[in-house]
């Protein structure tokens, strides 16, 4: 346990590096040649600056197990993970691993991996095949799951609960293949979130939003739907948008 191997032949051969623990460690990020992180068992951190010579144990907050992790940069990066019973961890760094910072993944299900495209998008798998996704850097995070059906319109649903605190469900029904964004806004018009911005097929969805991190208040969700194909090269094929109270 405990053990860190590297290669700088492409793997024709493999040096052991001491880690200075002997928890399991499981998944291993680097931003670059030098800085890199690794996790494991019992909240177990580590962090290298030089390649991998030495490691330095960092202090995560928690004893969970730790079961993936994605590096930005050497500032930022994202640990994913949890233990029976407590599930839906992540810690997210922006120090350099200084402080560990939770956030609110709204799943009870264990994450494995985590993996972001920037500083602010990113997604997150875990058992039960979970899949949350993020737009604003784990502010919040949205779980998503397909309904059985074949809608013939597009269609938005009011949020339920609502008032909600702090998740609530939000249903969209899309009848062709389309690009779909959905996003919240507050009452001045502020965009909050982005629940949705990619090209969905046929199906009815229904996505959990978890708005932990935001104060009570009247916030708008808004579903647009643009066409793939426009004759008329216009977009928006459908628009609509609902309230929803977040009450603390």
């Amino acid at each position: 346990m405990g053990t860190i191997l590297k290669t700088t032949n492409g793997g024709a051969s493999w040096d052991l590096q001491p880690s200075g623990v002997t928890n399991f460690l499981v998944s291993v990020s680097f931003a670059d040649s030098n800085n890199g992180w690794v996790v494991g068992s019992l909240g177990t951190i580590l962090k290298t600056t030089d390649g991998g010579l030495i490691w330095n144990l960092q202090t995560s907050g928690t004893t969970e197990f730790l079961e993936g992790i994605d590096v930005i940069d050497e500032n930022i990066a994202t640990a994913v993970g949890g233990n029976i019973g407590v599930s839906g961890t992540i810690l997210r760094t922006t120090d350099g691993g200084a402080t560990w910072a939770p956030q609110i993944s709204g799943t009870n299900n264990k994450l494995l991996e985590v993996s972001f495209f920037d500083s602010n998008y990113g997604l997150a798998v875990g058992s039960e095949g979970t899949i949350l996704h993020t737009t604003n850097g784990g502010v919040t995070f949205v779980e998503e799951e397909q309904i059985d059906g074949i809608p013939t319109e597009f269609l938005l649903s009011q949020n339920y609960p609502n008032p909600f605190n702090p998740s609530t469900n939000i249903k969209y029904a899309i009848s062709s293949r389309q690009f779909v964004s959905l996003k919240v806004f507050d009452i001045i018009g502020n965009e909050i979130a982005t629940l949705m911005d990619e090209e969905k097929s046929v199906g009815t969805y229904e996505l959990t939003w978890n708005a932990t991190n935001l104060p009570s208040g009247v916030y708008f969700y808004q579903l647009l739907v643009s066409a793939l194909q426009s004759k008329d090269g216009k977009a928006g094929e459908f628009i609509e948008t609902k309230k929803m109270i977040l009450l603390k």
